[in-house]
């Protein structure tokens, strides 16, 4: 080949790049090769993003020096807002050291985490604040990076993390750049606890919705002008009723199902409280009628009176003694408030701490065509008791009959999905409607067996977070349960199923490096140095066999 024609394929080539380069910056795509499609946005995610018309200024603070193994979080947290950017260019972000302004973080809400690091053999403790901060149009949203400190390991909290960074950004961007358009009415007048101690779980939804109190009582003078503005909402919930619905309430309840209304139903179908229980040390636990079970029963489900023990369970602080004039309290097990550790597969369970319940009763699932999902139930090692029943608090100090527990998996929360069947197709009505239906549109419920799951405690009047034990301050999954649960039933945007996504992450065995540490040292050093020589040797001997 001559030197001419050298230079002519030459130039070709650099005007092809060129030509490659200039046609390139009109297109634009981004190739994900990895095996899980982790660099893969879902549609919902890709749609709201290019829906943001101002600009979303996002904070992360985690910059500066921590655990090696939590800088795979930032790097994951990096990429992700790249993609985001990648569609949008209005979304902007940068990394922020903490330490300069930790304080006020922590005022704004921003708890550090502690962590557990092992390295070289040793084991320490880091803190971090693995929280980003959304801004826009002068409003604020906190994101959470790091997923639930109850994870089975340090690697399984980090892969969590990370499998729930897109739902995460896409419901903090969700609720800080769209209006609340869903409307959830907050039954009342059955007895229902006052808003003081459900103040947690109407804060924590109210942030997403928008949320009134609807009163039933209205239906006796003007049943049918009652059910149409029930209709108007999206979403009734019915938390912890303890007056019996009349057949007019139920009815309308009936028919707002049959019209696609969703309903969430928090129920006690016994009456065991522990207050009662606290002033005389005994209490009997009976049943609570409150009229819904022959609906619910055309439903496809039956709430039983009993309640549960389980030996997976919370505790009960009670006094143990005196130490001069100050009381001594201690934590006791408590086998009547069941510690539920939920599944990891489906997107209302998905990555959430344990939730508490208390005194619940089983739920029986029948067969008529509508697909049931458990949601909540009991460890292998449960036991029903039937009611009425005294409980006592010196049942504590008596050891439990193991074998006696085999009541396995108890039902405490069932999701229903289907075309539900009226409760009065073949019934004389309550009053009179003239749209009345007795086959409903496709639609959803959700049942739990314990109103208390919703129930947040009171300490010196004020309200406490429903995720924190007033005592021991253990965290629970309760709010973030029931949050999922009302996202699951008024997800019309898709983002639930997010919260579906499963990534396949390798980490490190730190045990096994630390043992192996001088080997792969030795090897990494070694290896490249006898390559350049090899290499080295090659080439010199071709060289001089062809000059020669």
């Amino acid at each position: 080949m001559t030197q001419y024609k050298l230079y002519q394929k030459a130039l070709l080539i650099l005007i092809l790049l060129l030509a490659i380069n200039y046609i390139s910056s009109f297109y634009f795509h981004r190739f994900d090769i990895t095996k899980d499609k982790r660099y893969t946005l879902s549609d919902e995610t890709v749609s709201l993003v290019e829906s943001i018309q101002e600009p979303v200024n996002i904070k992360v603070y985690l910059q500066g020096d921590f655990p090696a193994e939590f800088k795979r979080i930032q790097l994951e947290t990096t990429q992700f807002l790249e993609e985001l950017n990648a569609i949008n260019d209005l979304v902007k972000f940068r990394f922020i050291d903490p330490k300069s302004n930790s304080k006020d973080l922590i005022s704004k809400g921003l708890q550090p985490s502690k962590l557990t690091v092992q390295e070289d053999g040793k084991i320490s403790e880091a803190v971090i604040f693995p929280w980003a901060v959304i801004a826009y149009q002068g409003k604020e949203e906190n994101v959470s990076l790091l997923a639930s400190s109850m994870a089975a390991s340090q690697e399984q909290q980090l892969q969590n993390s990370i499998e729930n960074l897109e739902y995460k950004f896409a419901t903090a961007i969700h609720k800080i750049i769209k209006e609340k358009s869903k409307k959830i009415a907050i039954l009342k007048g059955n007895g229902q606890p006052a808003d003081t101690y459900l103040f947690s779980f109407l804060k924590k939804v109210g942030s997403y919705y928008r949320l009134a109190e609807f009163t039933l009582d209205s239906i006796e003078n003007n049943p049918v002008k009652t059910l149409g503005d029930l209709s108007s909402y999206d979403l009734a919930i019915i938390t912890k009723p303890s007056e019996a619905f009349s057949e007019k309430e139920k009815f309308a309840l009936d028919q707002y199902i049959m019209q696609g209304g969703k309903t969430l139903w928090l129920l006690d179908n016994v009456y065991a409280e522990v207050d009662s229980l606290m002033a005389t040390g005994k209490s009997m636990a009976f049943n609570r009628d409150l009229n819904l079970t022959d609906m619910l029963f055309s439903y496809g489900i039956r709430i039983n009176y009993n309640v549960t023990k389980d030996l997976y369970s919370s505790t009960i602080r009670l006094a143990s003694g005196n130490t001069g004039n100050q009381v001594q309290y201690q934590d006791f097990l408590w086998y009547y408030y069941p510690l539920v550790f939920l599944d990891n597969t489906h997107p209302v369970t998905k990555n959430i701490d344990p939730v508490l319940l208390k005194f619940p009763s089983s739920i029986d699932t029948l067969g008529n065509g509508i697909a049931k999902t458990v949601l909540l139930n009991s460890s292998p090692l449960s036991k029903i008791i039937g009611t009425p029943s005294n409980i006592a608090l010196s049942e504590i100090a008596q050891e439990p009959d193991k074998n006696s527990f085999k009541d396995v998996n108890t039902i405490f929360g069932v999701l229903l999905e289907g075309q539900f069947k009226s409760a009065y197709e073949s019934r004389i009505k309550p009053f009179d409607y003239n749209n009345f239906s007795g086959q409903g549109t496709e639609n959803k419920m959700i049942v739990i067996s314990d109103g208390d799951i919703a129930v947040n405690e009171i300490l010196r009047g004020e309200p406490l977070p429903l995720d924190k034990d007033k005592w021991t301050n253990q965290s629970y999954g309760n709010g973030d349960f029931l949050l999922n649960c009302v996202h699951f039933l008024l997800d019309d945007n898709g983002l639930m199923k997010l919260r579906s996504k499963s990534l396949n992450i390798q980490f490190l065995d730190k045990e096994k490096a630390f043992l192996q540490r001088t080997y792969w040292q030795l090897y990494n050093l070694i290896l490249p140095l006898m390559l350049l020589f090899v290499l080295g040797w090659v080439f010199n001997f071709l060289r001089r066999k062809r000059y020669n």
